[in-house]
């Protein structure tokens, strides 16, 4: 058994779940049918990327999972058609959205599956809730921790980590 780091999001809402953060809390218990559900984040609540209208809900959960990461892509691609959601727009409104983030070490490349997700480490509607279930995890191909990668996306853009802190006046002890 291997654990598997998947994200779960909402900004829809559902005739039977109500709100987003519904969806997500009724998507856990789905998931919770393909296997243990060993830590889960809180949901958080996010603004849209892209040409979405609506917040998200977010989390992440920790899944203990016997078989393939294909497989297992393919049952949480049935989860999401059970609750609705359709293909249509990228980055548009939608019910359920269930992504495989993380497998342990395991990197893989394969058509619609790349673990780990490819753009993980740029997500903060990811990371805020990755860092709260698995904050020792580590990208296998940085080898930063969730920590770190959480870190870095809070640090200012254009900053190098070492000059991401404030400046004192000098009546203060600054320069």
């Amino acid at each position: 058994m291997a654990i598997i780091l998947v994200a779960l999001g909402s900004n829809r809402c559902h005739g039977r779940h109500g709100r987003p953060a519904g969806v997500v809390r009724a998507a856990l218990v789905a998931l919770a049918g393909l296997g243990l559900v060993e830590r889960v984040s809180p949901i958080f609540t996010t603004a849209p990327i892209g040409p979405g209208s609506r917040r998200y809900a977010n989390a992440v959960a920790a899944l203990e999972w016997g078989g393939s990461l294909p497989d297992l892509l393919r049952a949480l691609k049935d989860i999401e058609r059970d609750f609705g959601r359709r293909r249509g727009q990228r980055w548009g409104d939608r019910v359920l959205d269930l992504d495989i983030l993380a497998a342990g070490a395991t990197q893989l490349r394969l058509p619609g599956l790349a673990v780990p997700h490819p753009r993980l480490a740029e997500r903060r509607f990811v990371l805020d809730p990755l860092v709260m279930v698995a904050p020792d995890w580590r990208h296998p191909v940085t080898g930063h921790s969730a920590r770190q990668l959480h870190a870095r996306a809070l640090r200012p853009k254009g900053l190098p980590a070492s000059d991401a802190r404030p400046m004192l006046p000098a009546a203060f002890g600054g320069p």
